[in-house]
């Protein structure tokens, strides 16, 4: 497939393929640009962030993004202005004033702590309500125009909610990113600095304790399940089995755009991550012993700082990890349950030649075909569908457009800088910048997540679903990225290498709450390692062996 990749608009565009990893489909396309540009335009200036918002642009499926500045953003430079002139404009400049008093009141006066306890007590019970209510809806049961209404209602509620979402990350990332940068100013290494960080996210471990107790309530009654259905002969263990259901079978499981499965469409996954459930708790204080470690080497004047923002951080971790499932990842699930629902009905009546073909439609296209047998022809769609997943095999440019040279942060006033900072090391640590390092064939470096060493065979795939389908207990997953609510199924990984995603990314915070040895990042993962290669992971030196090639084995 040969394009053209067309640089969306001015200044420089940055390739992020941490959450999607290409061939996106349009509603979420749509949904993200909408989400993402909005709420960072409504938050920044009250954070103090001092830039307009993060442009999204999609070229050939693949996201891109630009960080928009406030000022000139449509005539960007590669070179930035004189020092002595941006200090001057930044000091002068009346938006610039507003924004760094914000910062000064953001920094001093951490706005996070009031929203997370909202978080917990108001907005993810509502919005839990909210999917709840459109999850208990019988789909089968509505005539197409209700059912293309409950479509645009759920529609409406996920653009809400995922808005939401990325509001909600200038209150847990904030205070991650706060405790990144003055760690850095005493010396500490992010890396470690996150270890401290461990068991603060108890969203993270609650599924897989769900599942531990579904095993253990089988063992205890002497079932042996060999199907999802075979549970029932378990009272007990069905009731809980219900439970984790409701609350977690609706949810996107193996990634974040719509053509990814939920829970409840792969009984045979589910089983079999009951089956290897193994007890998630652990009493363990190595986080704390990390902490006071840590501590000592904080000049004792500013250990107090110290305790106030890794205490912040710890408790920004949780609404991080919960945050996602709740706002995106089960309201999208929603979304793809009611689509499939419909493209059953669009296939019947041959509008649809593949029921999979529904994921390449507009949101407008979907409801005019349900309700007026208006819109693209069958053969049409067929073919749209053929390219867009063509696209998740391209290659695509790390950046498109000229580069575009930041301000230098000590042209701007103390407050600004420090909140451009706390942006750039976030941006950075959740691997959306879009670098990637130069590796050997058979030696690839990352970011190491634990202290543990491992070697197994390497299970590839473009995607958790299509790993899952085939990972064994113990065998290492190599994949692009992993979602939040890929912590669902992680029971059978023994060892996990993702292409993208830096230390702060959801695969590195699942792999240390879990304790799975994993290395984040490793650019070269997907086309250097092949399925069934023999890997090993060694975490302490942030590297991936290709110890033997299937082909040398065979």
């Amino acid at each position: 497939m040969d394009v053209d990749f067309e640089i969306p608009g001015p200044g420089q565009w940055n390739l992020d393929r941490s959450h999607f990893p290409g061939g996106t489909t349009p509603i979420m396309q749509s949904l993200l640009q909408q989400s993402i540009e909005n709420a960072f335009r409504e938050q920044w200036p009250l954070h103090g962030i001092p830039a307009e918002t993060m442009s999204v642009a999609f070229v050939n499926g693949f996201m891109y993004t630009r960080l928009r500045p406030l000022v000139l953003a449509d005539r960007p430079s590669s070179k930035p202005p004189p020092t002595f002139l941006l200090k001057i404009l930044t000091r002068i400049h009346p938006e610039f004033r507003r924004r760094t008093k914000a910062a000064e009141i953001t920094l001093t006066t951490s706005p996070a702590r009031a929203v997370i306890q909202e978080w917990h007590q108001e907005i993810r019970p509502r919005l839990a309500s909210v999917n709840l209510d459109f999850q208990d809806i019988d789909l089968s049961l509505l005539d197409n125009e209700g059912l293309g209404d409950h479509f645009n209602s759920v529609l409406t509620h996920l653009r809400s909610s995922m808005k939401e979402h990325f509001r909600l990350h200038g209150y847990d990332l904030g205070p991650l990113g706060m405790l990144l940068v003055e760690s850095k100013r005493w010396g500490l290494e992010g890396p470690e600095v996150l270890e401290a960080l461990v068991g603060a996210s108890p969203s993270t471990k609650a599924p897989l304790e769900s599942l531990f107790k579904i095993k253990t309530l089988l063992e205890k009654d002497g079932v042996t399940p060999e199907t999802l259905e075979d549970i029932k002969e378990s009272p007990a263990a069905s009731a809980e089995l219900d439970s984790y259901l409701k609350n977690r079978g609706s949810v996107l499981y193996a990634g974040y755009d719509l053509d990814t499965p939920t829970l409840k469409e792969s009984p045979e996954i589910l089983l079999a991550t009951i089956l290897a459930a193994t007890d998630s708790t652990s009493n363990s204080n190595k986080p704390l012993k990390i902490a006071a470690q840590l501590r000592e080497r904080v000049p004792i004047d500013e250990r107090l700082r110290f305790d106030e923002i890794l205490h912040d951080a710890r408790e920004a971790m949780d609404l991080r990890d919960d945050n996602g499932p709740i706002t995106s990842e089960w309201p999208c699930g929603l979304l793809r349950l009611t689509m499939l629902e419909i493209s059953k009905r669009l296939k019947s009546s041959a509008q649809l030649l593949e029921e999979s073909h529904i994921f390449c439609l507009t949101a407008t296209e979907i409801t005019n075909l349900l309700t007026t047998d208006m819109g693209p022809t069958s053969e049409e769609i067929s073919e749209r569908e053929k390219n867009r997943i063509q696209q998740k095999l391209l290659d695509p440019p790390l950046t498109l457009g000229p580069p575009e040279t930041p301000p230098p942060t000590d042209a701007l006033p103390a407050p600004l800088a420090t909140t451009v900072t706390m942006v750039q090391v976030v941006i950075n640590e959740l691997g959306m910048d879009g670098t990637q390092e130069t590796e050997s064939n058979k030696h690839l470096m990352g970011i190491g997540i634990g202290e543990k060493t491992t070697t197994g065979i390497a299970r590839v795939a473009e995607n958790a679903e299509e790993a899952m389908s085939r990972l064994q207990p113990g065998e290492i997953l190599v994949t692009r990225a992993t979602s939040p609510a890929y912590n669902l199924v992680l029971t059978l990984v023994g060892g996990l290498i993702t292409a993208e995603g830096g230390a702060m990314s959801h695969a590195a915070v699942l792999s240390r709450e879990l304790e799975i040895p994993a290395v984040i990042g490793v650019a070269k993962a997907m086309t250097n390692i092949e399925d069934g290669d023999i890997v090993e992971i060694d975490s302490l030196k942030n590297s991936v062996t290709i110890k033997t090639k299937r082909s040398e084995s065979n």
